[in-house]
């Protein structure tokens, strides 16, 4: 198997894997046990909610391994990239192309919602292209924050992203899966105008704008924008959850399923925008999984170690040396899957950011 590190998050890493029977690549978050000490619902709902979808738009999860010291936790590979970044790099951007990713999303969430889920942090960062194709669909990651809805049960937890979440959590009132509707909203402004509804640089401030819905659509980014556009907007990002539109009245509106999304080209305002208001997530960096692969077959690194003899997970690596022993990847595949794979430890790394490093790794 070969295996490169994606990212590593506060409390997981993701890894790029290739099963060697197969040649199908996979995501592995790797959880250490340590992290989950008293967040052990936490994990659980994520993969209760995990087993229970299946959507063309949902990153699935595919099997769940576990050691004594990590949880593993093996994912659909979206390679794709984030929303916003694939965005930027086009050169063509308009009032439909926004319309059909949102059209994938309700119809993804509404999938969601019909389960009794509620995703309770829907975000540009948690939305994926599938593949690097020009075509390619978008995908919602990230359920740790999920809820799968009780019968008479009600969600009270202040959960989500600042600047994306509903009234009614900061009101910390009781409230339901009409809080994924207002981000589809939030998100649905953005992707027409590349700036967010609501911004301060006070936390205070910022929960003052969202509490009472205050937002615009200013001059001149909104000036080529549908009427249309902004009453689908607007019926989604409404302050009342009762009166605001459920998945499937959007997927209804005109601006989603009918023609009045225009055809114009918004890519130059819209990108400029998002460069200058979005800085770049620790984690993100689109990359063409595929391609690390077969560069790391042509490199030929390392050699196949059978054995846990010839390299423990304690062996000490000098830092000088581009070696990093991943404990965790030990763990998994030495107990795991033994049977399937092999282990080597070599790494090429390639520093995307101060945070982000992609290592790769021939298994």
């Amino acid at each position: 198997m070969y295996a490169c590190v994606c990212f590593r998050g506060a409390f997981s890493e993701v890894v790029l894997a290739e099963e060697k029977r197969t040649q199908r690549l996979v995501a592995i978050k790797c959880i250490p046990k340590k992290a989950l000490e008293g967040k052990e619902n936490n994990i659980e709902n994520e993969i209760a909610v995990l087993h229970r979808i299946k959507h063309p738009n949902i990153v699935s999860l595919e099997d769940i391994f576990e050691s004594t010291s990590h949880l593993y936790l093996v994912m659909q590979l979206v390679s794709g990239g984030e929303l916003f970044d694939r965005i930027v790099e086009k050169g063509f951007y308009t009032e439909r192309d926004a319309s059909q990713l949102i059209h994938q999303i309700l119809d993804a969430v509404k999938y969601l919602h019909d389960m009794g889920i509620v995703h309770r942090d829907l975000k540009p960062e948690n939305l994926l292209y599938y593949s690097m194709d020009e075509d390619s669909k978008i995908m919602i990651s990230d359920f740790g924050l999920s809820k799968i809805e009780g019968a008479g049960s009600v969600m009270s937890t202040a959960c989500g992203t600042p600047g994306y979440v509903a009234p009614e959590v900061l009101a910390q009132k009781p409230y339901s899966k009409a809080v994924d509707c207002w981000s589809i909203g939030v998100i649905s402004y953005i992707l027409l105008c590349g700036y967010p509804p609501f911004y301060d640089e006070n936390d205070a401030k910022l929960f003052e704008q969202i509490l009472k819905a205050e937002y615009e659509f200013d001059s001149p980014y909104w000036d080529d924008i549908s009427d249309s556009a902004k009453d689908f907007i607007c019926h989604l990002m409404e302050k009342d959850p009762l009166k605001r539109y459920t998945c499937e009245q959007a997927l209804q509106h005109p601006w989603i399923c009918g023609d009045t999304a225009l055809d114009k080209n918004i890519h130059e305002s819209v990108s400029a925008q998002i460069k200058k208001n979005f800085a770049k997530s620790k984690w993100k960096q689109a990359f063409n999984a595929t391609a690390v692969v077969r560069h790391m077959r042509k490199l030929q690194l390392g050699t196949s170690l059978e054995g846990p003899s010839q390299i423990t997970p304690t062996t000490a690596i000098k830092p000088k040396t581009n070696y990093f022993i991943l404990d965790k990847i030990s763990s998994l595949f030495r107990i795991a899957l033994k049977c399937k794979f092999t282990i080597i430890y070599d790494v090429c790394g390639k520093v995307f950011s101060h945070t982000t490093t992609l290592i790769c790794h021939e298994m």
